[in-house]
């Protein structure tokens, strides 16, 4: 039996070209799916027609088929994230967004990411975060590293951004202290606004007073503008992971603010990538601290 069930949908740039998302993250990623995770795969229907017009995965079976994203198929991703049954679930979404299509601002899309916040589970939408999701369960699985990859590992040549809302600011601040040697190994560390100077005061107690000052470079506060500062970061190639803990619950002014930075990763998808929650998150930083560790 599969020890994952992945979602799987792309928007339609994302599926017909030869060098589409889609096709470049079943290429790279096809030991990590047919030899080393071997998931059940949950595929919405004209995703799983291009899978099949580009030869993609050919003779793997533990496929099932949903409905085209106008009959339904999307929705029922999203009752799959939320199902109880663990022989139905899924375990991760991968949704490769082209952020100027229409549908991907349909209620299905937006409930299918805010649930998968809610339910703890990894909601990849770029090309760069399937990849690195992949990658590290397989390494976790056993799988020997991508050599391929090696160079989005050398972290001291690496940025990340770390934001909070206000009610996940004390989840940001624990899992910065738990995972504190991998983010230390960060080249630069973004932050904006309040959860910059909560982590630089972390830094100071955990590096000392001097060292840990200038720990995150803070930028606004994200209604002010600090997630637009960081968006501009993405779109030149700066930086690369973000971890954006969002409070699903919370109707937020700045909405267009949170969505312009994801947009942001999505208009570069094969570089960037933003992760929206605290365990999946939490299972990112330790694994990787794991493949990046494997580097020296």
């Amino acid at each position: 039996m599969p020890h994952y069930r992945i979602g799987l949908a792309a928007n339609r740039a994302h599926q017909d070209a030869v060098d589409s998302a889609l096709v470049r993250l079943l290429q790279g990623g096809r030991a990590a799916i047919e030899q080393h995770l071997k998931p059940q795969l949950v595929v919405v229907g004209r995703t799983l027609d291009a899978i099949r017009g580009h030869g993609l995965l050919p003779g793997y079976e533990a496929i099932e088929r949903f409905p085209y994203g106008r009959e339904g198929g999307l929705m029922m991703l999203v009752a799959r994230v939320v199902e109880s049954d663990p022989a139905r679930t899924l375990d991760a979404v991968i949704y490769l967004i082209d952020p100027v299509d229409p549908s991907s601002n349909f209620p299905e899309a937006l409930a299918l990411k805010r649930q998968c916040v809610i339910h703890g589970k990894p909601f990849l939408s770029t090309l760069a975060g399937a990849r690195e999701w992949l990658e590290l369960e397989s390494v976790a699985a056993g799988a020997a590293p991508d050599p391929t990859l090696d160079a989005t590992y050398e972290l001291e040549n690496e940025s990340i951004a770390l934001i909070a809302h206000d009610a996940m600011k004390g989840s940001m601040l624990a899992t910065a202290e738990r995972h504190f040697a991998v983010l230390d190994r960060f080249a630069v560390r973004y932050a904006t606004g309040t959860t910059g100077g909560l982590l630089n005061q972390l830094a100071q107690k955990i590096k000392g007073e001097q060292a840990g000052r200038n720990w995150v470079r803070p930028f606004l506060s994200g209604p002010l503008g600090g997630d637009a500062q960081i968006a501009e970061l993405i779109l030149n190639r700066q930086c690369r992971r973000v971890l954006f803990l969002e409070d699903p619950h919370v109707a937020r002014q700045h909405e267009a603010d949170i969505q312009l930075l994801e947009r942001a990763a999505r208009t570069v998808t094969d570089y960037a990538f933003c992760g929206s929650e605290v365990d999946a998150g939490e299972r990112w930083l330790t694994l990787l601290a794991m493949r990046s560790g494997e580097q020296g």
